[in-house]
Formats: structure tokens, sequence, C-alpha cells
């Protein structure tokens, strides 16, 4: 069975990459490693399909060594032993790269039997992720190489690679490949970055396309939308990608832009992930419209219970009307910047003993020179509001929540500064 197209045309040589301008363009750090032929243990982190496995093993033929691939979800500690036992054989003259794929599968211990190894210098290690190597890589093998970070291809660099799969395919088939200028450049955006999903569908393309009486054949944009639906979703819920979404999700909704958060919010729901967005969403309106508008945190949760009860795909409309409300409406996160105070100085230990009038009643011993509470009610003096001690000692003049700059906790602030006037100046 022939391989797929993505690995008939991987690229050759480093300029052949399509994409990662900032590690690999002429001058740029990883490329001058790379030329050096002193190869270091390096770390690739980024998303599926963005060339690292094809980066690899250009550098095992540039610096002639031998490449050996494991992959972490399949791997195992005798995998590792049989390519360590072919150092300094024929097998490998010049020196073993190894390229450890999905490093994030392997356990401590399974790391651990690397570093002997990369720390001799009897193996270079090239070892991939797709999640953030420093959250699941082990420390001593992070402290001995070098991270660099691929990103989602441009899709402008993936259009160049979609034609040239187009055209080996022509080559190969020895029949012309006549591809709307539309349906190329589609394949290019819906592939959310990844080249080899891009080339793919290259491939699904030309085998569906429309084959005429001279053997020709004809990719339409019909063809490419029904073969690429929903590929542009890199999306995984335990992964980097969900956190970011969820991310900018907010950040735009806080930032009063709601087309991007109806873009954030589409992406969430085309992944089915009605929680997450309907968690986020309520967090936005308590912490970042908070009291500029107190009234919206009934109102989105009105809509996310309406989300819930009328399911996926009609739970976009209360979501949509809840976002948009979001994002246009004042902010102030007053109130959760006065929580995260207070709680700060909780943990660092300021507290101290609660005001007596504030105590629920307890019986005075005889020890006590001053029986009795002294809790004064506020209800029974004028405008409901007495001056007296509510913060421990320690705190008395701890200043937690500073009003907003908004209409409504103007309203209130100039509100309180009347009555508290009034107070005690009838003191």
């Amino acid at each position: 069975m022939a391989a797929p197209l993505a690995d008939r045309i991987r690229p050759q040589t480093l300029d052949e990459i399509v994409g990662q301008h900032h590690l690999l363009d002429a001058g740029k750090p990883l490329r001058r490693i790379i030329e050096s032929g002193e190869i270091p243990n390096m770390v690739f982190y980024g998303p599926a399909g963005v060339g690292k496995t094809t980066l690899a093993s250009i550098i095992a033929r540039r610096t002639e060594r031998s490449l050996f691939k494991l992959n972490g979800t399949t791997a195992s500690t005798a995998d590792i032993h049989s390519i360590i036992s072919r150092v300094n054989t024929l097998e490998a003259p010049n020196g073993i790269l190894l390229y450890l794929d999905e490093i994030q599968y392997f356990n401590k211990k399974q790391q651990q039997t690397l570093l002997e190894f990369i720390e001799n210098g009897s193996v270079t290690l090239i070892a991939s992720t797709t999640e953030n190597p420093y959250f699941y890589v082990y420390g001593a093998i992070l402290s001995r190489s070098t991270v660099f970070e691929f990103k989602s291809v441009e899709k402008e660099d993936v259009l160049a690679a979609v034609m040239r799969a187009f055209h080996f395919l022509e080559q190969e088939q020895h029949r012309v490949i006549s591809v709307e200028e539309e349906a190329a450049e589609y394949i290019s955006s819906a592939c959310g970055g990844d080249v080899r999903k891009a080339i793919n569908a290259v491939e699904l393309c030309t085998l569906s396309g429309e084959t005429a009486a001279d053997g020709s054949c004809r990719v339409t944009m019909e063809t490419a939308r029904e073969l690429t639906q929903r590929s542009a979703l890199r999306y995984d819920r335990g992964g980097d990608e969900h956190y970011d979404i969820l991310s900018a999700f907010q950040k735009s909704m806080r930032g009063s832009d709601p087309n991007a958060a109806l873009h954030y919010l589409a992406r969430l729901l085309e992944a089915g992930d009605l929680p997450s967005a309907c968690r986020r969403l309520m967090v936005c309106a308590c912490e970042d419209v908070g009291l500029a508008y107190p009234q919206i945190i009934p109102i989105v949760k009105a809509a996310v219970d309406a989300a819930f009860q009328v399911g996926l795909p009609e739970a976009r409309i209360p979501l949509a009307d809840a976002v948009v409300l979001v994002s246009i409406a004042p902010k102030s996160n007053s109130a959760s910047g006065a929580i995260d105070a207070a709680i700060a100085d909780i943990r660092d230990g300021k507290a101290g003993p609660i005001p007596r009038q504030l105590q629920n009643k307890h019986f005075d011993g005889a020890d006590n020179p001053h029986k009795g509470q002294f809790y004064q009610y506020p209800h029974s003096f004028p405008n409901h509001w007495v001056p007296q001690q509510y913060l421990p000692d320690e705190l008395r003049d701890a200043v937690y929540y500073r009003p907003g700059e908004n209409k409504t906790e103007a309203a209130f602030q100039h509100y309180w500064a009347l009555i508290k006037k009034q107070g005690k100046a009838g003191d």
C-alpha cells in the first residue's frame, strides 16, 4: 500500500519546509545550530503537522547520524534499551539521533532511562510534544535540552505546500489536475495551520475529483469544502489549545470586542464544548462586568440555563445574546480585585480576633470588666447606618474595595459619602 501523500513529498532540505520562519530562516537560531553540525538535545514543542518530525529527519541526514524513532504512546523502556544497544555498532557509526514523538506520554521512569545516555553523548535526543513541555517533560531532561516552539503554519505558507502537492500528484499520476483557485485557498485556510492535514486533503480531493473523458481531474470548491469540513478545529479538551481558546474567549469579552468573542464562542460550540463556554461566560460576567452592571449576572445565568435546556445547536442563540451583552457592557473588576486582596491578607496571616461587637453573643465571665456585646444595630439609626468597627484591630484601616469608574458604582459611592457625612455630623 502506498504511503500517504504527506510522507511521499516530505521535504528533504531546510528550504523546503514551509512556515517556522522564526526558527529556520537564514540567520535564525535553530538554523544556525543545524548548520553548525553540533546538535544539542532538543525539545520541539508545537501543534501537530507543522514540521517537527520532518525537521528531525533532515537534521539526521545533515549530520550523518542514524535516526531512530519512538512514539511515547506505544514505546516501552525495552524499546529504549534496544536502541541504546546499537551505539558504537555498524548500525550507528556516527552516533544515534533518537526522535521521541509525544514525549509527554513517557512516564518519569522512562524519561529517566534516557538521562545517562544523553548526558554522555551516546544519544542525541530530539523530543517532540504538542503539550507545554514545562508541565509534562521531566525536569532533568529539560535542563539538558533546548526547547524550540513551533507555530501553526500561516495560510500563505500552507498554500505553497498545497500547490506543491497537487503538482506532485500530476507528475505521479501522469495527468492534468486543474484546481479552482478558491478550492486551493479553502484547503489552505481550513486546515488550521496543519500542513499534513492540508496535504491529506489534497490527496482526498484528487481521488474524488471530477474525471474528464481525457483522464484529467478537476478539483472544485464544493469538493474541497466537503472533504475538509471542520478540519480547522484544532481542539483537545485536555490540551493547550483548549485553554488558549478559553483564554482568548474571555479576554475578547473583557476587551469589549464582540466580534472576536463570537468567533471563539463559535470555535467552542463547533467542538461541542458547551460546558466550558458557559462556565467562562459566567465568570466573565461576574469578574469583568461585575458592579458596573450588576444586573448582568442573573441575565447571563438565565441565558446559560436556556442553553443547557435547549442544547446544541439552538444553545448558540442565548449564548450569543449573552456574549454580545457581556462584550458591550461597561466593565469593572472592583469586586474581584477586592476579594483577591482580602484573600491575600488571610494567606499572609493577617486576621486577628473578631471585634467583640460583631461576635455571636457569649457569656461574659466574672473576669470581664466590660460585660456586654455593644453591637449597634444599623436599622435603629437614621439612614440605616451607624459608625462602628467591623474589621479586626490588625486590619482596621485596610481598604480592599475601590469603586470602579462607572455610573453604578459612582452613584453608590456618592450615596454613602452623604450618608456617612450626615451620620458623623449627628454624633
